[in-house]
């Protein structure tokens, strides 16, 4: 199984676009750029909120 890298989302303002850039900005900072664009795709496709944290837990650890 592949680790997947530690981003820090509880406590930080929770509106979906800034924890996807959050997200976003761990996967480019561990050299994983191709899931960048992956989740943005996919992100897309989500019809709830709770929908985009699971999406964002696929890519990372979420602490």
């Amino acid at each position: 199984m592949i680790e997947k890298p530690i981003c820090r989302l509880i406590g930080e303002d929770g509106n979906v676009f800034n924890l996807a850039a959050r997200v976003s900005r761990t996967l480019k900072d561990n050299e994983l750029p191709d899931q960048v664009q992956e989740v943005w795709d996919k992100l897309k496709e989500c019809e709830s909120y709770d929908h985009a944290l699971e999406l964002f837990m696929q890519y990372v650890e979420i602490e």
